[in-house]
């Protein structure tokens, strides 16, 4: 690479601008198997919501359906502090692979499933696999480009993972026809191909930490141990209450079925953390991460994204199958504005965040659209226009686009580097945790209000086929009960009209939850990003191989010591 020049470099720096660096082969294919790995992880959890009910079908697990649905997401949000942990004690490049390994594994098990005790032990061990690969995902990314550079890398990354996202429903609904084996084995080559990036090109340092401990006991002591198993056993405790409340009339949310392992998960989650504070000597979740305004906002304000991000793809499906009547072939092809748009808008907040270093303009910018989209969608009903839901969509694919690659950046900006590896298992928690209650509050709220709703609807056997939950799934045969004249133009009416008041109640609340965010910005201190790398898990330039542009910029930005 071309020498830079000393004073252009320091004129360059004392401006604010980040030193234009060539990459080299190895942070591209290091970088491209990240892409591969968002982007198939994010493919895996949006295939199965259009083929689950073929899937349960065929493996006769008709009274598993929320195992079968939920062991992944279970799975995969209980062991993510841990492998934060694991990253900064063997390494960045070990527990990856095992990652991907695991994730793989999972993959042919589901896939070859004969029963549905087969298909949920396949859907945990790739729920386990996903969930180091999310947390690995931003830790490398975090690792190979200083901190001004992150958003646009991560806008990248997570770009992929927004394909693979839209993409899930209609891939997995054409699947489900044809045979449904192939969801799942088509992972394995896609990280197949992952793989072999991060073994030929991934070289990174160790860390002084895995260093100076190289044998497998000291390192083993260094593991917050009795941290992971408080919290894991309380995190699936209080998921199975989550992911089980309202499913059936044994498991209603005023169950005792459901109350206990909530409050029991909740109690847990407090030891948990009095545990870190007080207790463990490394811990994996360290409460320094939240003594700081900045990093705890930012924690805050990924929870709540998540929420709104989740209701949103869950939900506004319904509005299309339920309201508009679409297929549900239809209905996964009318959210790609919604789906790819976020995308777009996910790079270009990277982009802004790499050239002006400010995250909380970008952060009030995207709040602002979520709360005006969802204002928008309170309008929606039977007659809304093609163009204004589209319309719509693209505005709140703004909002949700926007804060999906800076936030990280945000929290870490408080934060020294050392806490790179934590704060992304802890980020990537947050992430998880907030799309579980984006599934769970909206759906208590969704069916409340259907209930409530019902006396608008005059036919006896279309109430029943509505209440108590059956809603959300009665929304994909609308289509066809029109397409038959099964309902005459009243009862349509009347349904129509309940599903846009029910779901009206939905979106009341998430642009509630977006005016929170908005006025939570503030709290946020204007930090400014560093432009230097400063880590210990950087590409190995040992054997002469070309280094990260942050290492290069790190020794003359920072040393300007000429390479």
């Amino acid at each position: 690479m071309a020498a830079i020049d000393d004073k252009t470099t320091l004129q360059e720096a004392h401006e604010g601008q980040p030193t234009p660096v060539k990459h080299g082969v190895r942070f591209w294919g290091t970088f491209v198997a990240l892409c591969c790995l968002s982007f198939i992880s994010a493919l895996d959890v949006a295939i199965v919501t259009t083929a689950l009910p073929t899937v349960t079908d065929a493996v006769g697990g008709a009274d598993k359906y929320v195992w079968i649905a939920n062991s992944f997401v279970v799975a995969s949000s209980v062991l993510q502090p841990l492998f934060g942990q694991l990253a900064n004690v063997f390494g960045r490049r070990p527990p990856f692979i095992a990652s991907v390994v695991l994730f793989t594994l999972g993959s042919g098990i589901a896939g070859g499933a004969k029963d549905a005790a087969m298909l949920i032990a396949g859907r945990a061990v790739q729920g386990a696999g996903a969930g180091g690969i999310v947390v690995m995902l931003d830790i490398v990314c975090c690792d190979l480009v200083p901190m001004r550079e992150r958003g646009k890398y991560l806008g990248l990354m997570f770009s992929w993972s927004g394909v693979g996202a839209a993409l899930g429903p209609p891939v997995g609904g054409a699947l489900a026809e044809a045979d449904w084996r192939w969801m799942f084995y088509m992972n394995i080559p896609i990280c197949g191909v992952a793989l072999a990036c991060l073994l030929l090109f991934m070289r990174v340092k160790t860390g002084t930490a895995a260093a100076q401990h190289s044998g497998l006991g000291p390192k083993l002591r260094r593991l917050d141990i009795v941290g992971n198993l408080i919290f894991t056993s309380s995190m699936i405790a209080l998921l199975i209450g989550l992911v089980q409340g309202g499913t059936d009339e044994e498991h209603k949310w005023s169950s005792f079925r459901i109350i206990v392992p909530i409050v029991l998960g909740l109690a847990g989650w407090a030891v948990f953390h009095a545990h870190q504070t007080f207790v463990a000597k490394f811990p994996s979740v360290p409460s320094r991460m939240f003594a700081n305004r900045t990093s705890a906002t930012g924690f805050a304000l990924t929870f709540t994204s998540s929420v709104v991000l989740q209701a949103t793809a869950y939900f506004f499906p319904v509005y299309l199958q339920g309201v508009k009547g679409t297929t549900v072939l239809q209905s996964g092809t009318y959210f790609l504005p919604f789906a790819l748009s976020s995308l777009v808008f996910a790079v270009a907040a990277g982009i802004l965040l790499s050239k002006f270093g400010a995250y909380r303009p970008l952060h009030v910018v995207a709040f602002a659209l979520s709360s005006l989209a969802f204002g928008l969608f309170t309008l929606l009903d039977g007659a809304t226009s093609k163009v204004a839901w589209v319309w719509f969509q693209l505005i709140a694919a703004a909002g949700s686009g926007f804060v999906m690659s800076i936030l990280l950046p945000a929290i870490m900006a408080a934060l020294p580097e050392s806490d790179v590896a934590a704060a992304s298992a802890t980020y990537s928690f947050f992430r998880t945790f907030g799309y579980v209650w984006g599934v769970t509050i909206p759906g208590i709220i969704f069916n409340a209000a259907m209930n409530k709703n019902l006396n608008g609807v005059s036919d006896p056997a279309l109430r029943a086929n509505l209440a108590n939950g059956a809603a959300y799934s009665f929304a994909s045969a609308v289509h066809r009960l029109k397409k038959e004249g099964a309902l005459d133009p009243l009862a349509l009416d009347q349904m129509t009209d309940a599903y846009s008041k029910s779901l009206r109640v939905i979106w009341w609340m998430c642009l509630g939850i977006s005016l929170a965010s908005l006025l939570a910005v503030p709290l946020e201190r204007g930090l400014e990003l560093r432009k230097e790398l400063e880590t210990e898990y950087g590409m190995d330039d040992s054997d002469g191989q070309v280094q990260t542009d942050g290492e290069k910029a790190n020794g003359i930005v920072a040393k300007v010591n000429p390479a």
